[in-house]
């Protein structure tokens, strides 16, 4: 039996939107098999919000409107949960994530209420879900610092309408207007971009950040999940990934920029593209600057504090993370030049958030090409961006564990796109995508890359050894052991090592040439390995 990705007439096509949606789906054990409906926040418990909000009285805010929502979900019966505006929920994702809540927050109360921010926007996520909790309204992107949500709030009408959507005023707090994430940010993929900037230089500010974008990345999953599965026309078209598509193609650079911000790796181009979302973003509070319980607040008096104090630029330093090695010295010339490590790329935790992202937007391809791109050139996309990586960061990338987030149809489907890029024009080219064990023993397997480069056959390795993963640990087969498949499989090891070795380059042209040539050993060793453990 073959991974049928796709029924293909041409050897370099890519798999069809029908693979895609018959793919099974992974679902979180943590997502309810049903969400509860919703009741807008009543008038008197929305008035104490909204004071507690504009006092910066975060905690208060966010424990009253927990409380609510919990209460109702561990009701025995199906009662509403309780939910505000969706100009609150903007506001909790915004303090869930500002500096002043998190890396340069001056008492503990307010790194509490950052916590606290995001542990709501988790449960409103399990107990009601995108669609019910109108989360395509409440993280709509403004842009330019010029929010829309300034003054009055325009009404939802017919089928945009939500219960919780009540065409409610402003909140009279900066981090719910022209400070918030919503209107600081050009669009999502600026945050994206940032976000992954940091994953490399800033890692303070990225221990933060990547709560924030796994858990938007949940959303923007749940969101898409949710309307596949009601099968309405047009459903798709309304869902919160493809409105951050729409606001990415429409900015400079269209979707290749979209793609560029996954691949962001804090070089200065990329910082350049892709910069802080607040001014002084990553600058830290001086040494002196303890952190320190909140003072006492009385209200009655109005004395909040230090809540309502201004920050100073005084009070502020380059974080030290800035400073951690001359690779990230964003004034130096020569960063580019500097030889990239299995670090470049932010560590395993980014690496699976972009690849979170890559699998999404490759489902989004499969269903609406017509709204977005086809498969064919958002891959060729990614072929652009994979092929220049180090050695390092396209194993982490394109290993079978990494490729997790996409099925093993879309994941066998990319890394064949991937290594008929690199591959010897010798090999004949496979009769279309659907991977099998007579297409790896003929067309993959025996050859060695294209170019005499070290860099490049090790990459073909790779490849090789993933298809031959994904195919070993596919559920209805695995890798029978046959003469044919030992052979070929030593055949092309012996023709990468003896084509690698025709080029002798300096470093930083093809690699450090020792380092490469470890890698293209031990990619050698798994391929026999896992070729070994399917002999009976």
């Amino acid at each position: 039996m073959d991974i049928e990705p796709v029924a293909s007439s041409s050897p370099l096509s890519v798999s069809s939107p029908q693979s895609f949606q018959s793919a099974e789906v992974n679902h979180s054990p943590d997502q309810p098999t049903f969400h509860r409906q919703v009741k807008l926040l009543p008038y008197e418990l929305r008035e104490h919000c909204m004071i507690y909000f504009e006092e910066g009285l975060y905690c208060q805010a966010l424990n009253l409107l927990t409380a609510l929502l919990t209460s109702a979900s561990a009701a025995s019966v199906q009662i509403p949960v309780i939910l505000p505006p969706s100009q609150h929920l903007a506001l909790v994702a915004t303090l869930a994530v500002h500096p002043t809540l998190t890396t340069r927050a001056k008492t503990l109360d307010k790194i509490q209420a950052s916590n606290l921010a995001l542990q709501y926007l988790q449960l409103v996520l399990k107990h009601v879900g995108p669609l019910q909790g109108n989360l395509h309204e409440a993280f709509a992107f403004t842009g330019q610092g010029i929010p829309s949500r300034r003054g009055g709030r325009r009404r939802a009408t017919g089928e945009e309408a939500s219960p919780v959507d009540g065409g409610f005023g402003r909140i009279s707090n900066e981090l719910a207007n022209t400070g918030s994430l919503w209107a600081c940010a050009e669009n999502f993929w600026h945050v994206v971009g940032w976000c992954c900037n940091c994953s490399v230089l800033h890692k303070k500010r990225w221990e933060r950040w990547s709560a924030w974008l796994s858990y938007m990345i949940d959303v923007l999953e749940a969101d898409w999940e949710a309307r596949e599965s009601t099968r309405e026309n047009d459903t798709n078209a309304k869902s919160l990934i493809l409105k951050y598509i729409d606001s990415g193609r429409a900015a400079s650079g269209g979707e290749r920029k979209i793609v560029r911000a996954i691949f962001a790796n804090g070089r200065p181009k990329s910082v350049a593209e892709f910069g802080e979302i607040w001014k002084n973003e990553t600058k830290e509070l001086k040494k002196d600057a303890d952190v320190h319980k909140a003072e006492k607040i009385d209200i009655d008096a109005d004395d909040y504090g230090d809540y309502m104090d201004d920050e100073a630029e005084a009070d502020l330093e380059d974080s030290s993370s800035d400073h951690s090695s001359p690779a990230h010295d964003m004034n130096s010339p020569q960063v580019d030049s500097i030889p990239d490590t299995a670090g470049s790329l932010g560590g395993m935790e980014s690496i699976h958030i972009r690849v979170r992202l890559l699998s999404l937007l490759s489902k989004v391809s499969a269903s609406e090409p017509d709204a977005f791109i086809t498969l064919k050139a958002l891959y060729d996309m990614y072929l652009d961006q994979l092929r220049s990586l180090p050695i390092p960061a396209f194993f982490l990338i394109m290993s079978p564990p990494s490729l997790q987030p996409f099925v093993s149809a879309a994941a066998s489907t990319l890394t064949q796109y991937v290594l008929l890029s690199l591959i010897a024009a010798s090999a004949p080219l496979p009769p279309s995508d659907t991977l099998s064990q007579d297409i790896l023993v003929v067309n993959y397997l025996p050859f060695p890359a294209n170019r005499n480069s070290i860099v490049e056959n090790t990459k073909v390795s790779l490849c090789v050894e993933t298809l031959l993963r994904i195919l070993d640990t596919h559920p209805e087969m695995g890798l029978s052991w046959t003469p044919e498949l030992h052979e070929a499989a030593e055949e092309g090891i012996k023709a990468r090592i003896t084509k690698s070795k025709k080029k002798q380059t300096k470093r930083g042209t093809d690699g450090d040439g020792g380092c490469d040539g470890m890698w293209l050993a031990a990619s050698a060793q798994r391929i026999r390995a896992v070729i070994a453990m399917a002999r009976p």
